[in-house]
């Protein structure tokens, strides 16, 4: 049983290297900092956590071909191989419309610009050209390739819809595949199959975490707070898709939505409802870890435990280290 850890590129930089430092004394895999727009930085702050760990892989989930060029985000990955050793974990996805729009970049085509991108940037990282490579597009010309060394980086695809998770299946080296509720990981992982058996690719060679929302608190109610806080700023912008699993739309999200732009932070907690809390996982250790026993039983070999983790990120980090993970390394599948 492997796991990981996903943060908010809200966190200051302290905060998030002592949840890094945390992360890697715990025995996590991985640690995946997001790259959400008009916030910090996740290739500064991930070249910053790479000098104070040693062991844990770091990740940036996920950067999208819009906002940054494909040439650009090769050339981070190579940078961040570099300075990390060999620990970083490139994810790459089509980004978010929604907030896209916020800069006036239009969402077009996502499937085939990330498929684009994807094999660009891997042909960059192995040292060739992207001209020379079928399905990179028709923009590239021979003078396109890495003056500086390079080495391949694992890349993972953040992924939701069935196509996206095809593809991944064809292509990537992992899947970011959220999970909304966490009971959907079977089904993304049904589509990253059929990617992967169009081609006749091993699923050995194709990291499918099940990427689930985690708050956890020895108080249930701090940890349902800060679960519902995270709902409230991104439940709108969730896809109708994986909302609908849990018998959800976007629209129930409104009035939360609408609180947080008025800056009333008790109104939009309030407005999440405990069906809404169930798309992610909330409470004490022990009732966590029934629930991940549930999702383990599923034929899960990857927890990957995302925002907003507890009230407090370095505590809840400590607390899942401790009471958590060693709970679910004993208990079989």
């Amino acid at each position: 049983m492997r796991f990981s850890l996903r943060v908010n590129n809200d966190l200051d930089i302290r905060t998030l290297a002592s949840a890094a430092v945390a992360a890697d004394v715990a025995g996590f895999e991985q640690m995946w900092v997001s790259h959400d727009l008009m916030m910090r930085s996740a290739p500064a702050l991930v070249g910053a956590l790479a000098v104070k760990t040693e062991r844990i892989h770091l990740g940036i989930g996920i950067m999208n071909p819009y906002s940054v060029h494909p040439a650009e985000l090769a050339m981070t990955a190579a940078t961040l191989q570099e300075i990390s050793n060999g620990r970083f974990l490139l994810g790459l996805s089509a980004g978010a419309g929604e907030f896209l729009a916020w800069i006036g970049i239009e969402h077009q085509r996502p499937l085939s610009r990330t498929r684009e991108a994807l094999r660009a940037i891997r042909a960059l990282l192995a040292g060739q050209r992207p001209s020379e490579i079928d399905g990179t597009g028709a923009d590239w010309t021979e003078h396109a390739y890495l003056r500086m060394p390079t080495q391949q980086v694992p890349i993972y695809l953040g992924a939701m819809s069935p196509k996206m998770l095809e593809l991944a299946g064809r292509e990537a080296d992992g899947v970011l595949a959220l999970s909304f509720p966490p009971e959907h990981f079977t089904t993304a992982r049904r589509h990253v199959e059929d990617g992967a058996a169009s081609i006749d690719r091993s699923m050995d060679s194709i990291d499918v975490p099940a990427c689930v929302w985690l708050s956890v608190d020895e108080d249930k109610e701090k940890a349902d707070r800060a679960l519902a806080l995270k709902l409230a700023y991104y439940g709108a912008a969730f896809s109708p898709y994986l909302l609908a699993r849990a018998g959800l739309v976007p629209e129930d999200f409104a009035e939360s939505d609408q609180a947080l732009r008025d800056g009333d932070i008790e109104k939009a907690i309030s407005g999440i409802t405990p069906q809404m809390l169930r798309l992610g996982i909330s409470g004490d250790p022990d009732s966590v870890v029934s629930r991940c026993q549930e999702i383990k039983a599923a034929g899960v070999s990857h927890l990957s435990f995302g925002p907003p983790l507890g009230a407090d990120p370095v505590n809840a980090i400590e607390l899942i280290g401790s009471e958590i993970l060693p709970r679910l390394r004993d208990e079989p599948n």
